[in-house]
C-alpha cells in the first residue's frame, strides 16, 4: 500500500477537507479514498490524525426521506424511555445510569 501525503496540523493545501468540513458544506466523500492526512503531535500518545478528502470529488449529502425522519424520531423516543418505570424521562437517559435519575436516586427525590 502506498503511503498517503501527510501534512502538519492546519497546514493542508486548499481543495482538501476533513469529514466535518465536508459535512459543513453539505457534502460527503462519496466513496472516494482518503487523499491525505494531517497529524497533530501529542505528548503522551501517538499523533492525532485527521483524514482529508478531495472537495471536488465530494458528492452532495443525501436528503432525509420521511421514513428516515420517522426512524430517527422513534430511536430518539426510545433513548428517553426509562426501562425501570417505563415513562418518558423528558431527556436522553444517561448510559452511565441506564435508568432515569428519579429511579437511580429515589432517596434524593423523596427529600426534595
Amino acid at each position: 500500500m502506498a503511503s498517503i501525503p501527510t501534512y502538519p496540523w492546519r497546514l493542508a493545501p486548499d481543495g482538501l477537507a476533513t469529514l466535518r468540513q465536508l459535512r459543513a458544506r453539505g457534502l460527503r466523500p462519496g466513496g472516494q479514498d482518503v487523499a491525505a492526512q494531517m497529524e497533530r503531535p501529542r505528548r503522551r500518545r501517538g499523533p492525532l490524525v485527521a483524514y482529508l478528502y478531495e472537495v471536488d470529488k465530494a458528492k452532495p449529502v443525501r436528503p432525509m426521506t420521511p421514513a428516515k425522519w420517522a426512524a430517527l424520531a422513534k430511536a430518539n423516543t426510545a433513548r428517553r424511555m426509562c426501562p425501570e418505570c417505563r415513562r418518558d424521562a423528558g431527556y436522553v437517559i444517561p448510559t452511565s445510569l441506564g435508568i432515569c435519575v428519579t429511579c437511580a436516586f429515589p432517596e434524593e427525590q423523596r427529600a426534595a
